[in-house]
Order: structure tokens, then sequence, then C-alpha cells
């Protein structure tokens, strides 16, 4: 097996299921063995879309463009992927109930798919990057398995540091229907 062979096959790889409301991460350890972690997870209320404005989760290829947050504390707050300084609780969630929560860390996507979910089409902007499309955490009063989301994929705070941790700026993301 050749070099680049062997990094593919030991590179971990994110599948998120809309149909599910699932994020598996498949890794292969350096033994040959293939793990595969199962999270439930929040996309968009708005439905599958690709288009700049829609609310939707963009479907396709992905890879981890941009990791932020790291070493910062579980329930940071982050506005305009800044570190706000505010930990979320409960009475920060009572006193902003209509804040879009976007904690502990991110994972920003971008698309591999010029015209679908990079760039641009004949409808305009497709562009999952620059749609800021994220992983994200949310509050712990927030549901998993139930689309709610503004079009990012929003996890538990306590999965998604995991998740963070063993991925790499790079790991590709395929985002399905089913």
């Amino acid at each position: 097996m050749t070099s680049l062979q062997l990094i593919k096959k030991l590179t971990p790889e994110i599948t998120i299921n809309i149909e599910q409301q699932s994020l598996t991460l498949t890794l292969t350890t350096k033994d040959g063995c293939i793990e595969r972690h199962v999270f439930s997870i929040s996309t968009a209320k708005n439905g599958i879309g690709n288009q700049e404005g829609s609310g939707c989760t963009p479907l396709g290829k992905h890879c981890i463009a941009n990791k932020i947050g790291n070493n910062l504390p579980e329930n940071s707050v982050f506005v305009a992927r800044q570190a706000t300084g505010e930990i979320y609780n409960d009475r920060l969630g009572e006193q902003y109930p209509d804040r879009d929560w976007i904690l502990t860390r991110i994972l920003w996507l971008t698309g591999c798919e010029k015209g679908f979910n990079k760039g641009e089409n004949k409808v305009g902007c497709c562009d999952t990057y620059k749609r800021y499309i994220y992983i994200h955490g949310t509050p712990h009063t927030e549901p998993m398995g139930v689309p709610l989301s503004h079009g990012c994929i929003r996890m538990r705070n306590l999965d998604l540091l995991w998740l963070f941790d063993n991925v790499e700026e790079g790991t590709p993301v395929e985002i399905v229907k089913r």
C-alpha cells in the first residue's frame, strides 16, 4: 500500500444523515480496525438546501475548513466566530431567549463541489463556507434528533468536544439526505 493510500485509509470521515438526524465519525485505527461513533444532531428547521439565505442545511461533499475554540471552556459563547467571554447558563438563556446560541466549539465547513456547495450557481451563492455553516454546540435545553437549526449542524457540547479532539482541518464531511 502506498503512503497516500495509507493516509487516506487512516483519515477520519464524517457523515451527516439528515433523515436520521445523526452524525457518524468513522475512524480507522492503525491496526486496521474501523470504529464508528454516532451522535444525535439537529439540522435545519427549513430542511435541505444549498442557497444563501435559505436557512437550510446544505448537501454534498464538504470538509472542515477551520476549527475554532480550542482550549476554551465548555459552553463558551461565540458570536461571529469570536468567543464573547460569556459562558452559557440557563439564566443567560432566559435573558436572551431569541439568540441563536453557538457554543463550545465551531467546526466551520467548506463545500467541495463547485456550483453545488462551493461558489455560485445560476441562482446565486451556494457556498457553504460563505453561508457560515458550522458543526457547533448548543444549549442543553435544545432537542437533538429534531431539525431546528438555522442551517448549521447542532450537537451536544460534550459530544462536540470529543469530536473536535478527534478530527483535523481538512477532515472530509459528507451531508446526505438519508
